[in-house]
């Protein structure tokens, strides 16, 4: 049966923009459609709809320095969006008294209304929670980037790696807010609530389910009720996480893929059968996706829902390795829930190591109140975190790993898990609970079987998918593998929470808010503030390429409440240079109240340019402005050491001696060297064919790596990363210690660091527009500057040198044309993402290259 949303009267449902099919109609009478884009249930007593648009996902994928995004889905695409509709109306709020948990007061809307991922009441600023505030009636993700930008302006991507604990966090109850939408008073008002949080809230426990499950590409073949819900009581929440959900190049590179469906209905499918259940939210990194589902009764008390992503494959573009999470409002209590898919291998414990900080510092949560800066995973009560870890057993043979799985004595075996002995390092994880190991190990298994790993590589066992939780009033029911299910070569992990959470007691609210009132009216607000500031200036020492240097100071508060700000100083369009941020930014202080400001420093290719031809300096000051008082200057100032990352091609050809070891005035001046005067350097000194940083590093590459499995595709270390940056920039390369996948990933930054690709920008429509014909293709090439025909042409043989042996690198055309074809083939307007025609037919011209004579 088949039904429109003219069907129905708009007085009793929201509009449907577009037709959805009723698969499935129940004996008694209610109809629900899992899996498909609406759910409705009928009876004669009411009528309600859960509407959800499609799922658009904002897959920022980018090193934690690197300020690049990839290609995301259309920006018009908006979250799911859940409308709890009933007969009643909603009666006229009384201004005077907000309650915390009202719906948007808005003519028409119902009673019980609630939009989980968005919306609240328009007293929300004042709710105890201390976040909510009036949103737009159609709240978008997509829109979020840059409606919440602070005011500097900054992209995500630029201070990604820059995120520091904040106090400004409602579950730290911090003496730091700020309301733009509000007064002082509103603001007062706020604060005191959050610090009487327990006066008018009480601990109410529900039951989470939480799960993990690598599929290793495998489409759904089993039913998973023996994992989501057989043998237990309907949990009140399910956070399910997949990974390896697809294992294509088409998931790669593309993001695209049919099994995040098949799955999402696998999961519909096999929730509790004694409860029905809305999904919340979605949220995919190719194969890396969380699904978050409350019973309906719960949908209500669900709001400021937020999802997010972090890759932490190569460049930090790859999505094959990384985190996705979702953070939400349930009650009082804001929860986060991270699923991860670290680093493979029995010896890239540290890798794990990186990307679980990676993971950590790099996903931000952006606040509905655009001066508060984004949320960590750290800023949340509850934290529940599952994934394949991939932590894996170490120093012990595989046959003794089986004997003593065999005999079940799983407490020996669990004391060269390299999980705990990192966690016992407090290297990561510190602070959060893993319950006791009482299963067997969940990897490596023969698809289709119990049997253990009979390939030629013949996998240790190991515990990789694990569970993990930090915060207060959280007890584990349970915890445990299934080994009936056999579609992957790891078996499904879940645990059972008791999960506390702060519920509201609105008479206890209402109460303690009118006293807070009452004693406001007493305040005198007229008195000027004053603070004291710890530091006032701030000298920054030899900044070098992409390595974050922090100065800190505190501001302390008198006795009169106040607003601070960092301000645009005139005719300047952001409170500080590109290369500076301070954090916060902006606030609000309680009387006798200290905070600590954070002032980051970090250059990247965006800012590395002007800094090594000396047109920008490290010199800027900062105006610390306060609300009714007085203005703050504080001089910050330092030095750069000149870098070969985000030196021009030509630049780099005319310097035969390492940057470090040129005086900053020749420096600068072939910085400035316009690239039109390559081929006329009569009075400078015979330029290089290609710049000699790139030649180090494809010549150690070449020397070292081409039979390197995963080439390209494994990232490196960050501490490695800054010795092979000092190297080219001394010139003592052959000195150089790291791995073949540090000095490939410095490779693929170097070219993204260059103010010019390899490919000028002025060729990249020409590119594009004869991909597909060699022969053009070929002759625009021809049209480049020497210096940069020169370093296509090198850098093209190179890649046609590790084709030659991909039977041991295991690379192929698509993968390198992929990688290499946004990094060589930039969009001139802005430095804007590709879309995905434009990736696709870049991809084919360096695609061509790789399979013909050059």
């Amino acid at each position: 049966m088949a039904i429109t949303g003219d069907d129905v009267s708009l007085d009793q449902i929201v509009p449907v923009s577009r037709d959805f099919t009723l698969e499935e109609v129940p004996p008694d009478g209610e109809i629900y459609i899992l899996g498909s884009d609406v759910t409705v249930q009928l009876d004669t007593a009411e009528l309600s709809l859960i509407f959800q648009l499609p799922f658009g996902s904002q897959t920022r994928m980018f090193l934690h320095e690197v300020a690049r995004a990839c290609p995301g889905f259309d920006s018009a695409t908006r979250d799911p969006e859940f409308l709890w509709l009933t007969r009643y109306r909603r009666p006229e709020p009384e201004p005077e008294l907000p309650t915390p948990l009202d719906c948007n007061s808005a003519a028409g809307t119902w009673l019980g209304c609630a939009t989980i991922g968005g919306g609240g009441s328009n007293f929300d600023g004042l709710r105890p929670d201390g976040k909510g505030l009036p949103m737009d009636q159609n709240p978008s993700d997509q829109d979020k980037p840059e409606s919440l930008q602070p005011r500097q302006n900054k992209s995500k991507s630029q201070i990604t790696d820059m995120v520091r604990s904040s106090t400004i966090t409602v579950s730290d109850k911090a003496h730091i807010l700020s309301m733009q939408k509000f007064g002082l008073r509103d603001t007062i008002v706020k604060s005191h609530l959050l610090q009487k949080e327990e006066d008018y809230t009480y601990i109410q426990n529900f039951r989470f389910f939480v799960g993990t499950y690598n599929v290793n590409g495998q489409s759904p073949k089993e039913c998973l009720r023996p994992w989501l819900s057989e043998g237990i009581e309907a949990p009140d929440v399910y956070c399910v996480g997949f990974q390896e959900l697809d294992l294509s190049k088409e998931a790669f590179f593309f993001h695209d893929t049919p099994k995040e469906e098949e799955w999402f209905k696998a999961v519909s499918e096999g929730l509790h059968p004694d409860a029905k259940y809305a999904k919340v939210k979605l949220i995919r990194l190719v194969g890396i996706m969380l699904l978050l589902y409350v019973k309906r009764e719960h949908a209500a008390y669900i709001s400021e829902v937020e999802a997010e992503t972090v890759g932490t494959g190569i460049m930090g573009r790859m999505g094959n390795k990384g985190g996705v999470a979702i953070r939400f409002q349930f009650h009082n209590t804001s929860i986060c829930v991270v699923n991860s898919h670290l680093a493979a291998h029995t010896e890239e414990n540290a890798r794990r190591n990186q990307d679980y900080k990676d993971i950590c510092s790099r996903m931000q949560f952006y606040q509905l109140d655009p001066s508060l800066p984004p949320l960590t995973i750290s800023k949340h009560d509850v934290i529940l975190w599952l994934g394949d870890l991939n932590y894996r057993i170490e120093n012990m043979d595989v046959e003794k790993v089986k004997k003593l799985i065999e005999e079940k004595d799983f407490q020996t075996l669990y004391e060269y898990d390299q999980l705990k002995i990192q966690v016992d390092k407090k290297t990561v994880f510190e602070g959060f609970t893993e319950g006791e190991l009482t299963f067997q190990p969940t990897y490596k298994y023969d698809t289709g079987s119990d049997d253990w790993d009979t390939s030629e590589k013949c996998r240790a066992p190991a515990w990789c998918d694990r569970i993990l939780w930090k915060g207060k009033n959280i007890t584990q029911l349970s915890y445990q593998s299934h080994m009936a299910l056999k579609t992957s070569d790891h078996k499904p992990v879940h645990s059972l929470f008791d999960i506390g959470v702060r519920v509201i007691n609105d008479e206890l609210y209402r109460k303690t808010l009118e006293e807070i009132v009452r004693s406001l009216d007493k305040m005198e607000n007229a008195n000027i503030p004053s603070v004291s500031l710890s530091k006032r200036e701030f000298c920054f020492q030899n900044v070098k390429y992409m390595q974050l240097q922090v100065e800190s100071f505190t501001i302390h508060n008198g006795q009169v409440p106040c607003h601070f700000e960092f301000i645009n100083k005139p005719d300047e369009e952001s409170y500080c240079k590109q290369w500076l941020n301070a954090n916060p930014s902006r606030g609000f202080l309680l009387p006798d109240s200290d905070i600590e400001i954070e002032l980051e420093l970090f250059v990247n290719k965006t800012t590395a340019t002007k800094l090594n031809s000396g047109e920008d300096k490290i010199e800027d000051i900062l105006v610390l402005h306060l609300d009714r008082g007085k203005d703050y200057f504080l001089p910050v100032s330092g030095n750069y050491l000149p870098s070969c990352f985000g030196s021009p091609i030509h630049t780099l050809c005319y310097m035969r001696e390492p940057i470090l070891d040129l005086p900053l005035e020749t420096i600068s001046k072939l910085t400035l060297m316009p690239i039109q005067t390559e081929g006329n350097g009569s009075q400078l000194e015979r330029p290089l064919e290609i710049p000699k940083e790139l030649w180090m590093m494809v010549d150690y590459l070449y020397r070292n790596a081409v039979q390197q499995e995963d080439l390209f595709q494994q990232p490196g270390l960050r501490s490695e990363f800054e010795h092979i940056r000092d190297y080219l920039d001394t010139g003592m390369i052959d000195n150089l210690s790291a791995s073949n996948h540090s000095v490939a990933e410095a490779l693929l930054l170097f070219l993204e660091s260059l103010p010019e690709p390899v490919i000028c920008y002025s060729a990249y429509h020409n590119c594009l527009e004869c991909s597909g014909n060699y022969t053009a293709s070929k002759q625009v090439i021809s049209t480049l500057p020497t210096f940069h025909n020169n370093v296509f042409k090198y850098l093209m043989a190179f890649l046609q040198e590790l084709l030659k042996n991909s039977a041991k690198n295991h690379l192929d055309e698509n993968i390198l044309a992929s990688i290499f074809g946004s990094l060589l083939l930039r969009n001139p307007a802005g430095h804007q993402k590709l879309d995905m025609m434009e990736k696709k037919k870049a991809q084919e011209f360096i695609h061509q290259f790789l399979c013909n004579p050059l």
